[in-house]
């Protein structure tokens, strides 16, 4: 059916322009701080597998001689709309835990040698913990492995993260 063009209903709406999209992930999210550019993200919740990922990623920032960005992505619940039938939305649910986590960090210990910033965020953990490291265009990306029948069953995130990440991923177990 060479020659022949399938109009386009009238009532459908404009695909995305993804020209646009890509210009809108070129510039960065805000401006960050030009001492932690080209540092080490470490993905933190405060649970031993990320205790021992900070404890790495510490180590790897003072080898490297560069700035260490933790990052602690917050909790969002997906809330279905049912009237509609509308996609799901997530909902931003406060999350104190970013507060405590920097308190603890702010007191410990081994974070003196290495300049450091904690970075809150929402939304998937491995987009989240990627877009930080495009933003200060990270040299690496350490998480801790997940444990547990969970992870086993819906995928861990390091897993999820090594397979998309554009950056070098290091998996602590």
């Amino acid at each position: 059916m060479a020659g022949h063009e399938i109009p386009e209903p009238a009532d459908r709406k404009p695909v995305a322009d993804h020209s646009a999209d890509l210009e809108a992930a070129a510039e960065p999210r805000q401006g960050c701080d030009p001492a932690f550019k080209h540092g080490v993200v470490c993905g933190f919740d405060g649970s031993t597998s990320s205790e021992r990922a900070l404890a790495y990623a510490v180590g790897m920032a003072r080898r490297l001689g560069c700035g260490l960005i933790i990052v602690h992505v917050a909790n969002r619940l997906p809330t279905t709309v049912w009237a509609g039938c509308e996609p799901p939305v997530f909902v931003d649910v406060p999350d104190h835990r970013t507060e405590v986590l920097g308190l603890e960090l702010a007191c410990a210990d081994y974070l003196s040698d290495v300049p450091w910033i904690l970075v809150e965020r929402g939304g998937d953990i491995c987009h989240e913990l990627e877009e930080v490291g495009r933003e200060y265009e990270a040299d690496a990306i350490v998480v801790g492995s997940t444990q547990g029948l969970v992870g086993r069953i819906f995928g861990s995130v390091a897993g999820r993260l090594a397979r998309r990440a554009q950056r070098p991923v290091v998996v602590v177990p």
